[in-house]
């Protein structure tokens, strides 16, 4: 092996190993926004990505044009739950490899993860909606992969543990991921914490958590009836949880053009670290 390989190894490796990534932010809002994307996001190093959830339809393959990306880079993906605003978008991903291995425009394989009922629902679906000549993929190259709470898996070499968020309202997982030298991301998908997520979400260098509305327009947007949680509840948490940064997200869009200030002038009340109220398509270095 040469000296150049042995040098780009080697700070691709530390790239790593310090916590290196960025995240995408596809789209920040909930079920049913009309002025920005349903949340779902990209986390990358370098040209290895991790697509999480896919939104509510193909509007998933324009976002990723958008931000910069070719969809047939993702090729691990985490769906978090079976609501149509995060599931239906990763069928249209299923739809497109499985389509463009048909063609042989599509090289190697890809895996999509997900509880029990994520995978059936998506399994089901696809059968349903592709044709056979499509579908003859799903398990030789595109492998849908069923997780269980407390389950590890090795994604951009880092150390990702799946578990069960604890949801009253559908069965959701989120994930944690080792980010190196102790440092570990958190998403606690889109519902309030509850407490079998303390050893996942305390301490952790960043935190993914939803945020429907701000706390002083709780009798505007209802959050509580909808099982969500606003600006006020998250940030509090954080600061309980001794979060260093914290990037909320599953907004709703009354107020989109001025939603980020409002947002961090409201959190920061509650919350001493950083706080990060992105909009669609904003990257941002973890």
């Amino acid at each position: 092996m040469s000296l150049r390989m042995v040098l780009i190894i080697r700070i691709k490796y530390l790239g790593r190993k310090n916590g290196c990534m960025d995240i995408t932010m596809l789209g920040t809002g909930s079920a049913l926004v009309t002025e920005c994307y349903n949340t779902c996001f990209v986390m990358s190093d370098g040209d290895e990505h991790f697509l999480v959830d896919g939104g509510g339809g193909n509007g998933i393959l324009s976002q990723l044009k958008k931000a910069g990306f070719n969809w047939q880079d993702m090729r691990t993906i985490f769906v978090t739950h079976k609501h149509v605003d995060h599931i239906l978008g990763a069928v249209w991903m299923i739809r497109m490899i499985c389509q463009h291995m048909k063609k042989g425009s599509y090289e190697g394989e890809a895996v999509i993860y997900g509880h029990d009922e994520v995978i059936a629902l998506l399994r089901e679906m696809a059968m349903q909606l592709l044709n056979k000549k499509e579908t003859v993929y799903i398990g030789d190259r595109l492998h849908l992969v069923e997780v269980n709470d407390g389950d590890t898996k090795e994604i951009m070499d880092r150390k990702v543990t799946f578990f069960d968020t604890g949801s009253t309202k559908t069965k959701q997982f989120g994930f944690c991921m080792d980010m190196g030298d102790g440092a570990k991301i958190t998403c606690c998908g889109d519902e309030p914490y509850n407490d079998c997520e303390e050893k996942y979400a305390r301490g952790s260098k960043w935190l993914l958590h939803e945020a429907f509305c701000l706390y002083s327009e709780t009798d505007i947007f209802d959050p509580y009836e909808k099982h969500h949680s606003t600006v006020k509840d998250a940030c509090e948490l954080a600061e309980k949880l001794e979060v260093q940064n914290l990037l909320l997200y599953h907004t709703e869009d009354k107020n989109i053009t001025h939603r980020k200030e409002l947002y961090v002038a409201e959190g920061k009340r509650y919350y001493s670290g950083n706080l990060h109220v992105p909009d669609d398509l904003e990257k941002i270095r973890l």
